[in-house]
């Protein structure tokens, strides 16, 4: 679905991308709306998907998954079946993110961990999902950046 997003949606989004827990009456009031148009605004902007959903980020060192792994996966194989078998990937809970490529790399997952041992066991699990050609891991030595921001700029 479409939206017509204007200054004052955009300016309600990036308000709530960065404190979703930011109360209705404090929004309103930064955005230079009264509390019923607000609330309005940002329910349409959740009913049409605008808004997937409101949550809370983990520290993940503070949960001991201190290791962050991009797994590149290459397979030979393409057809619907296959495909359908090796989504069950995404399920497996150290996967956080999961892509199907374009160019040398079919899939790539980023993966957290609490260490190599811990990513072998996961590796172990992937690897008997479904037939894969090849598996690289590249283990990330520093995070340079991090965020779940969107850029919301006018359109």
């Amino acid at each position: 679905m479409s939206i017509v997003l204007d200054a004052i949606d955009r300016r309600l989004l990036s308000i709530v991308q960065e404190d979703a827990t930011v109360s209705v009456a404090d929004l309103a009031e930064r955005v230079g709306l009264s509390q019923t148009p607000c609330w309005k605004r940002l329910k349409r902007l959740q009913d049409t998907g605008v808004i997937v959903a409101r949550v809370a980020l983990l520290d993940r060192d503070a949960l001991d998954l201190p290791l962050v792994v991009f797994v590149s996966i290459k397979t030979s194989q393409h057809d619907e079946a296959w495909l359908e078998a090796f989504k069950k990937a995404s399920a497996l809970p150290e996967v956080v993110e999961f892509y199907r490529m374009s160019g040398e790399v079919d899939y790539l997952l980023k993966v957290l961990v609490k260490d190599i041992a811990a990513y072998d066991r996961f590796y172990r699990r992937l690897i008997a999902i479904a037939p894969l050609c090849d598996v690289s891991s590249s283990f990330a030595m520093e995070q340079l950046k991090f965020t779940t921001a969107v850029p919301v700029q006018a359109g």
